[in-house]
């Protein structure tokens, strides 16, 4: 039962002494610009205004985003079924 024991400490030992051994730097991601921020479609948060408005606009934005999505699966839905129809009427 000591056996066991003894190579789990060998291989723990190994590991720590790999891992010791290798000389990795990782690389932080640079904050992005906020040139680069507004290109790719962010927006920063507008403080200027009040907390319900930015609810508001939030709340206004998710429901656009819903009903595209809603828009989008009854068009490929009907796309889909005028495809199969032909086949399967026997």
């Amino acid at each position: 039962m000591h056996d066991w024991k003894s190579e789990l400490d060998a291989l723990v030992a190994e590991t720590i002494a790999f891992a010791k051994s290798m000389k990795v730097e990782i690389e932080r991601p640079r904050s992005l610009s906020k040139e680069a921020v507004e290109r790719g479609g962010l927006s920063a948060p507008d403080y200027g205004g009040s907390e319900r408005d930015e609810i508001k606009k939030r709340v206004e934005s998710f429901k656009a985003n819903q009903e595209r999505f809603m828009r989008e699966r009854e068009e490929y839905a009907n796309s889909l079924l005028r495809r199969i129809r032909p086949i399967t009427k026997v």
